[in-house]
């Protein structure tokens, strides 16, 4: 499904070259659950920008549902982006003046779905993350979980394949980040392929495959031989 060949990024830091990515090449296959590790500046956020279409790679080649997305347009990329990924960021990205639902229903509006047919998605989302009751909120009404929540709906509300959570778990208390947890986690196990950048080891600890990086680098890529084992659960 996602294949990254030989990926390079760099970037210029006041005359400085940064390395980003050096050399990467991942396969990533359908329904995969993968954590990414390593200390600030080892490219995580870097591999994320990439495999969400957010930022080109300097050379190399990136695959997604087998098209080669070096040669979309912008145009093309945006589409692509909407219609396969959803991203979910540490700090929600809410717009504080649009309730819950009009959130969650956000890129359907964006996408031009009509009315109608966004409120009955946005309505099974919003029982599927148990919202209900919080539907109408504005966001500075909502808990830290939450507000989580609902940029998890606006997330999957596009029935993307690949779901990308950066830090997702970074502004909530323990309780409420376990909670997110199991939510993206019950997501994969209904067929999303789910991968997360962490600095915390216990919640990368839970993926069935974990990447490190260093420098720019992929230094490890562990898999569970039983991917539905402890790690699911734990």
């Amino acid at each position: 499904m996602i294949r990254l060949e030989h990926i390079c990024r760099r970037f210029l830091v006041g005359d400085q070259v940064v390395t980003g990515l050096d050399d990467v090449s991942l396969d990533i296959h359908p329904g995969e659950y993968l954590s990414v590790m390593g200390p600030s500046g080892s490219g995580k956020s870097t591999l994320l920008n990439i495999l969400g279409l957010l930022d080109p790679p300097d050379s190399g080649k990136y695959f997604l549902n087998d098209k080669d997305t070096s040669a979309l347009s912008d145009t093309e990329l945006a589409a692509l982006r909407q219609q396969s990924i959803g991203f979910i960021f540490q700090a929600y990205h809410l717009i504080p003046r649009l309730t819950a639902r009009e959130n969650i229903e956000l890129p359907l509006v964006l996408g031009g779905v009509p009315a109608a047919e966004r409120k009955a998605r946005s309505s099974r989302v919003i029982e599927q993350l148990g919202l209900t009751d919080r539907a109408h909120h504005l966001p500075n009404q909502l808990s830290g979980g939450q507000r989580q929540r609902v940029a998890i709906g606006r997330a999957i509300i596009t029935e993307p394949v690949l779901l990308l959570a950066d830090e997702p778990t970074g502004n909530l208390d323990s309780h409420s980040g376990q909670e997110v947890m199991q939510l993206l986690e019950a997501l994969h196990h209904d067929g999303l392929t789910l991968l997360v950048v962490t600095h915390d080891v216990a919640l990368g600890q839970r993926a069935h495959r974990r990447l490190r990086m260093l420098d720019g680098a992929i230094s490890e890529d562990i898999r569970d031989s039983n991917p539905q084992g402890d790690h699911a659960h734990a």
